[in-house]
């Protein structure tokens, strides 16, 4: 199977489908190699993996420095859907990273502290797969804009499917308030965009919600979807 050329063709012919659809079809073409990243910002992808493929892996980096709620999360979505969720730990602790990088590195040089926290571990985690899903869509920033339904990633030389790329925000409220889906604590307190808990800040109503994710920096992403 030339998986460049089935994700090409089925960013075409899934364009438009619902998430449900493109996750059927992801479910039907890879079963077992195929799982899904979650940040544990909230169940909505988790929910809608569970509906078409039932006990999905569903891979959560754990950096060592997120908020306790997002830990809580994540054991909630593993306890509530029909999930297998496997949480995946960076090469170095934080202590280790420390002592090897400098103190603080998410300070000093915050693209590297991705690199070896988030970008890193996925990889090393995917390595098991032939396809992944993620919760990407394209109104969150101007660099996500142009998102396909399904694309070739060839970074890391795999298919990856984002089924809620056409979704707005007002999408997955709504899915969200009809399908009582669990939410990260944080989102109710001002943080509509969850990462590691040095560079997340709350958001002023009105305001990008990415906005809080480095502020005061031009970065935007941590490496994971670009």
């Amino acid at each position: 199977m030339d998986l460049k050329t089935v994700a090409e063709q089925a960013a075409r012919d899934l364009e438009g489908k619902s998430p449900q659809e493109v996750l059927r079809w992801a479910a039907d073409t890879f079963g077992d190699r195929f799982c899904l990243s979650s940040s544990m910002g909230d169940a909505v992808m988790p929910s809608l993996a569970a509906s078409v493929k039932p006990g999905i892996d569903v891979i959560f980096l754990d950096t060592g420095y997120h908020f306790p709620e997002t830990i809580g999360t994540r054991d909630a979505v593993d306890f509530v859907y029909d999930v297998n969720v496997r949480t995946v730990l960076p090469l170095l602790t934080v202590t280790q990273q420390d002592e090897a990088e400098g103190k603080d590195l998410w300070r000093t040089d915050p693209d590297r502290c991705c690199a070896l926290r988030k970008v890193e571990p996925l990889g090393r985690a995917l390595e098991d797969y032939d396809a992944y899903a993620s919760g990407v869509r394209r109104d969150e920033s101007p660099s996500r804009a142009d998102t396909p339904v399904v694309q070739w990633d060839a970074k890391r030389e795999m298919v990856k499917v984002n089924p809620i790329a056409a979704w707005t925000q007002a999408d997955v409220d709504a899915y969200i308030e009809q399908n009582e889906i669990l939410v990260n604590p944080l989102v109710e307190d001002g943080y509509p965009s969850i990462g590691c808990r040095p560079c997340t800040f709350r958001v002023a109503p009105g305001e990008d919600p990415r906005s809080g994710r480095w502020k005061g920096s031009q970065k935007s992403e941590c490496g994971l979807h670009v």
